[in-house]
């Protein structure tokens, strides 16, 4: 199980739940995005307003789910870059508890790079793996064509 630097606190709202008094499951995706949204601006790729210059665009999400989450709970949404390949990189995501004892769920997120003007996937540019460098404090190599 990986631990990743960034992360997002989530109170659980009336809303998030269904009626067997949970969060429905359709919600952790949702916490995922506020958490995968909050790391984009943390690192200067997204200023909260502009949905044209974001640099990336959800190709694939996978979630294993674990623990159910009860009304009134906070959650920690801890997310990081996985891999980065030539179009696209994975993030992977935990939904624990506060303390990090319990984990909810486990989510794997393909993002493409991608031009929101043309509508198209672009190269992730070497601009945006460096950003995720040196956050990351790791490297990124690029994969071989």
């Amino acid at each position: 199980m990986n631990s990743y630097r960034f992360e997002y606190p989530i109170t659980v709202r009336y809303g998030d739940l269904d009626p067997q008094w949970h969060v429905n499951n359709a919600r952790f995706l949702t916490f995922a995005e506020q958490a995968r949204f909050a790391y984009l601006m943390e690192l200067g790729l997204f200023d909260g307003k502009s949905f044209w210059d974001l640099p990336l665009i959800v190709g694939d999400i996978h979630c294993r789910y674990r623990v159910p989450i009860d009304p009134g709970k906070t959650v920690i949404v801890s997310t990081g870059i996985v891999s980065i390949g030539n179009k696209s990189l994975v993030m992977g995501s935990l939904i624990t508890s506060e303390d990090g004892s319990v984990v909810h769920a486990e989510i794997e997120t393909v993002m493409v790079a991608y031009d929101y003007r043309t509508k198209k996937a672009v190269p992730v540019s070497d601009e945006l793996r460096s950003t995720f460098e040196v956050y990351e404090g790791k490297s990124f190599p690029k994969a071989e064509r």
